[in-house]
């Protein structure tokens, strides 16, 4: 049975429903789905868990607020991981902390 896997990436004007994307290898099945911020990104994390996602991997667009809240919405119920800048370059050299009320 392949791993079930996510990546969550942060963008502007965005449909997570719509710009979405799964890769399937022998190995892993990865999910790519982008989100607005962080709101809907934990909405985005709850469906990928409820799909059975196992691990979840952050932009570097999240800062460490932004993973705390994903992590706290998924519940233990898949591995959360991070990419990670001190400004990112889709968003202007910033976190996604200082974007989206960390």
């Amino acid at each position: 049975m392949a791993l079930k896997a996510a990546f969550i990436f942060l963008a502007p004007d965005v449909d997570p429903a719509k710009h979405r994307s799964t890769v399937m290898t022998p190995a892993v099945e990865l999910t790519v789905v982008a989100a607005r911020d962080y709101a809907e990104a934990e909405k985005v994390a709850q469906s990928l868990v409820a799909e059975g996602v196992q691990a979840i991997e952050l932009c570097g667009g999240f800062g460490n607020v932004g993973t705390a809240r994903i992590v706290k919405a998924v519940a233990g119920k898949a591995a959360v991981g991070a990419v990670r800048f001190d400004g990112h370059p889709g968003l202007g050299g910033k976190s996604g902390d200082e974007l989206f009320g960390g």
